[in-house]
């Protein structure tokens, strides 16, 4: 949101006011928001934290960035992790720096899941394809080049005036009961809804659950993605961890949360992405249907590694500490022998380990993002620039943290002429590694 306020024009003490205003509408979690129960036991606490996306202006770097509390919990009726603070919507996503079509990774993978679902589900000109948190219409867009309707939803004004510049036709709104209740009336609903990480990101999960079966035609499928909470915690991606990701799913919180809402998972695939995701297959609950076999062997594994136990989560904040560790001694070994590093990545992954571990402008240089809406700008809490990634070869630090690291293979690969003049990458997560 503070990026939103950079661009209007308001006083600085304007602003800040502003600011204050919304961080006090922030709101500490006493129940479950899957299950309304009580009893939320503490997984990590990372303490007061900056948004991870309110990146800076140079103006602003002389203010008080609102710094939120971090806790990651576990909910002992339902299995449901989440964090325990609610920051309102409007001041994360009305104004978004976060643009899916800057990774290429997520463009191929996207051209390869429009090109499965057309086939899968039979789709043609007489089709819908909807997509909830559309962003810049990345994935979208190939459905439109094959000749299919879409509709795009997202709230963030910036993302979507992109992408209807790009010809997707895009509702900017935040989705929900009775956004759907206005699509269903008017006709807009879909042969296929897609909802790629964005339920994560939503508080009232009754009401996008019950909005998402509005908008499915009765044969209809939703195509949802999520993080998956067991990669999250044996790979140890506490920094996936921020206030934008209000829950952490598994299976097996997912499941009944569909069947209170008349829905159904019919399939469910693990992917790579993100460090670790389930693609769900969603469709209007039926009794005569019989979910897929890959459902009932993910229900049957996490039934076996006690994902809905306590236990499960318990040795977590032990193995981020350790690798706090590990990370900083590597680097504060490093800086004492002349070296200088970057980091790469600006994203809100880098912007939670840059902060919960203590890591800034004494030990990196500066930041490269190949977003050029972020470059120029600087990072939350640590306030490191964020420029171009040419500026790599430019300034030939010896080292640079990979921040993104999930795309690491992607960032190598662009980066051959300085890997071939001698830079290397530090890879944080899962294990410590140098490239």
């Amino acid at each position: 949101m503070k990026a939103a306020l950079y661009k209007t024009g308001l006083s600085t003490s304007t602003r800040t006011k502003l600011e204050e205003r919304r961080v006090a509408k922030v709101a500490t979690m006493a129940r479950c928001r899957g299950c309304a129960g009580e009893g939320l036991r503490t997984i990590l606490n990372m303490g007061p934290m900056p948004l991870a996306n309110a990146l800076l202006t140079e103006d602003r770097l002389g203010e008080t960035e609102p710094r939120i509390p971090l806790e990651l919990a576990f909910c002992p009726e339902c299995s449901l992790v989440q964090i325990t603070e609610t920051v309102p919507a409007a001041a994360l996503f009305r104004h978004y720096v976060y643009f899916s079509s800057f990774s290429e990774t997520v463009l191929r993978e996207s051209r390869e899941l429009a090109r499965r679902v057309r086939e899968m589900r039979e789709l043609d000109t007489q089709s819908r394809v909807m997509e909830i948190a559309s962003n810049d219409g990345y994935l979208l867009k190939f459905y439109q080049e094959a000749g299919i309707p879409v509709l795009g939803i997202e709230p963030a004004e910036n993302i979507a005036r992109v992408a209807r510049e790009r010809g997707v036709r895009t509702v900017r709104q935040f989705f929900g009961r009775e956004l759907a209740w206005q699509l269903q009336r008017e006709g807009l609903v879909g042969d296929v809804v897609h909802a790629n990480n964005v339920l994560a990101h939503v508080d009232d999960l009754d009401g996008f659950l019950d909005g998402l079966r509005m908008v499915m035609k009765a044969e209809g499928v939703a195509v949802i993605e999520v993080p998956y909470v067991r990669d999250l915690i044996e790979q140890v991606e506490f920094d996936t961890i921020y206030h934008e990701h209000l829950s952490y799913f598994s299976l097996s919180s997912l499941e009944p949360l569909f069947e209170a809402h008349g829905l159904m998972i019919a399939d469910v695939e693990r992917l790579t992405v993100h460090g670790g995701s389930l693609r769900l297959f969603v469709e209007q609950g039926d009794t005569r249907k019989i979910p897929s076999r890959a459902v009932e062997r993910m229900m049957a594994e996490e039934r076996e590694c006690g994902i809905a136990n306590f236990e499960f989560y318990a040795g977590f904040a032990e193995k981020v500490f350790g690798l706090k560790q590990r990370l900083t001694t590597e680097l504060r070994r490093l800086k004492t022998t002349g070296k200088r590093i970057a980091g790469y990545g600006a994203s809100a992954k880098g912007a939670t380990l840059l902060n919960y571990f203590g890591i800034g402008a004494e030990t990196l240089d500066f930041v490269v993002d190949r977003s050029t809406v972020k470059q120029g700008l600087f990072m939350p809490g640590t306030h490191l620039e964020i420029c171009g990634p040419e500026k790599l070869v430019e300034a030939m630090p010896e080292y640079v943290l990979v921040l993104t690291w999930n795309f690491a293979d992607e960032i190598l690969a662009q980066q051959r002429e300085y890997r071939g003049r001698g830079g290397k990458f530090i890879v944080p997560i899962p294990e410590l590694r140098v490239i």
